[in-house]
């Protein structure tokens, strides 16, 4: 059954009205399993807080230990591959900082070089359904 977007799901800036909602993987070069314990606590808190400072909003995330879904409403002034690339770019360089065995592993980028987008038009139960069952990294929020 189709869902229906209702008005306040839709996103009111001042000169638009849009729904722009995207399903993006990240994964760790090599597709390293690092993203575990206090590491994947940390990522996604840097998520949280680089999506909040460009007024993204987090539908759903899972962090897993090798690869991050994230299931996002972005403004309409941001493409998603800036909107990528700004947390990938914070998640990478304050990971590196606090935990130094990862820049020893990955030297100067901790992202792999691709990652998965998928624009995600009415199918929202679709998608936060299957990023619950990969929600691996679990605590009390």
């Amino acid at each position: 059954m189709d869902r229906i977007v209702t008005k306040k799901e839709m996103r009111h800036d001042r000169h638009t009205v849009s729904l722009l909602t995207d399903h993006m993987v990240f994964s760790p070069k090599y597709r390293g399993k690092i993203l575990i314990g206090e590491v994947a606590f940390l990522a996604e808190v840097i998520i949280r807080k680089t999506c909040n400072e460009l007024d993204i909003e987090i539908i759903d995330i899972a962090v897993n230990p090798d690869h991050v879904h994230l299931f996002i409403k972005y403004p309409p002034k941001y493409s998603v591959s800036f909107i990528a690339k700004k947390i990938e770019g914070s998640t990478s360089r304050v990971l590196r900082q606090e935990f130094p065995h990862l820049k020893d592993w990955c030297g100067d980028h901790l992202g792999a070089p691709s990652c998965y987008h998928g624009s995600v038009g009415n199918g929202w139960d679709v998608v936060e359904r299957y990023i619950s069952s990969h929600n691996t990294y679990e605590y009390n929020r």
